[in-house]
């Protein structure tokens, strides 16, 4: 019995400890809480460090006030095992600091609005930067778990007399690896691609969705995600139709016969594109582009905002251009023209076009 009575006297204060400083903890957020109502990112620090930090107090106020009871064998591997738990809470904590504030440099940049290119940028940096942090505070957390005990400090010299081998055959192993690595820390810190970027991959339209330190993510037109390796875009040519800006021409080609008045034609692609919100109010021309044969091209040259809007614009012109010609000037629809000439007989033969291959023709009475 009194030995029974020793160890609930023991565990009588780390229990109160314990309570205590879960108390206080619970008090101290209610208040910075109330402290920070008009500061955001204060809110955020306080709501992300809450849940960590009550495990880091609850580990090291146990470690602190172990029982004196617990002695022997048992003490140390209790001790060691708190004192992994604690660098595991700490690197928690400060990983959750970080990340509260990246994600308020992220809010102070939006990409929802119509001049975003810097925005852009700063989110793609930040985002690598995010990963490369978690992954920097893992292996420093890792490193100290084992530094802990004192088997890991002895092999220390060793590890280190070999980590020159061990890191030349590593890099030799993992050279793609490494090389998509590097290539992403250059995309994100380069400007040659950033988040939501319009580009043009392997005949592929698509936006960039997201862009790591090993590939890339494209999201297609049509809700496909094509993955690329980082490596891809600092050793291929690709398409960023967004570089410098948004907004983009886009052209339509049509074929028409000779007769269609291109004037009025003209005229009518200006009422269209006047007519729709599409149209950023930059740039309209027709052109005649080419005129061989029995059809001339014209070519309706249009400026939009952004690719979306351009492929709509696009659409919408070519569509009202073809109703145009086929009620206003049916006659000027492309056909083949054929000249009809006299034979040594009684009849007429039509002669074919010069595009066309000559075959035997047919006699008209």
């Amino acid at each position: 019995m009194p030995v029974r009575l020793d160890v609930l006297s023991d565990l009588t204060m780390p229990l109160f400890a314990v309570a205590g400083s879960m108390l206080a903890l619970a008090v101290l957020y209610v208040v910075l809480r109330h402290l920070a109502r008009r500061s955001q990112l204060v809110r955020s620090l306080v709501q992300r460090a809450h849940r960590p930090t009550q495990v880091l107090v609850f580990l090291v106020v146990t470690r602190a006030t172990l029982p004196a009871s617990i002695d022997g064998a048992w003490r140390e591997p209790i001790q060691r095992v708190l004192g992994v738990a604690i660098v595991a809470a700490v690197a928690w904590q400060v990983t959750a600091l970080l990340l509260v504030l990246e994600d308020a440099a992220l809010g102070r940049f939006r990409i929802d609005v119509e001049n975003n290119l810097t925005a852009r940028r700063i989110h793609t940096q930040v985002r690598v930067v995010r990963r490369v942090t978690v992954a920097v505070i893992a292996v420093l957390a890792l490193a100290a778990m084992l530094m802990t005990f004192p088997q890991a400090r002895a092999a220390g010299a060793s590890v280190l007399a070999s980590a020159g081998l061990v890191g030349v055959v590593a890099a030799l192993a993992a050279q793609t690896t490494l090389g998509n690595v590097f290539a992403g820390l250059h995309l994100a810190f380069g400007d040659a691609i950033r988040l939501d970027d319009v580009v043009v991959v392997e005949g592929e339209w698509g936006r960039i969705e997201e862009i790591t330190l090993s590939y890339v993510v494209v999201r297609i037109w049509d809700e496909r995600r094509l993955i690329l390796p980082s490596s891809y875009f600092t050793n291929n040519p690709f398409q960023n139709w967004t570089k410098t800006g948004s907004s983009i021409l886009g052209t339509i080609e049509i074929d028409v016969d000779w007769s269609v008045p291109i004037e009025e034609m003209r005229a009518e692609l200006r009422r269209i594109v006047e007519s729709t919100d599409l149209w950023d109010q930059r740039v309209v021309n027709l052109q005649v582009i080419d005129a061989t044969g029995g059809f001339i091209r014209v070519r309706a040259l249009i400026s939009a905002a952004d690719s979306s809007a351009q492929w709509s614009l696009r659409c919408l012109v070519r569509e009202r251009l073809v109703t145009w010609v086929q009620r206003h000037h049916p006659a000027a629809r492309p056909h083949v023209r054929a000249e009809l000439v006299a034979t040594s007989g009684a009849g007429i033969s039509p002669a074919l076009p010069s595009q066309e291959r000559s075959v035997t023709p047919a006699r008209v009475s």
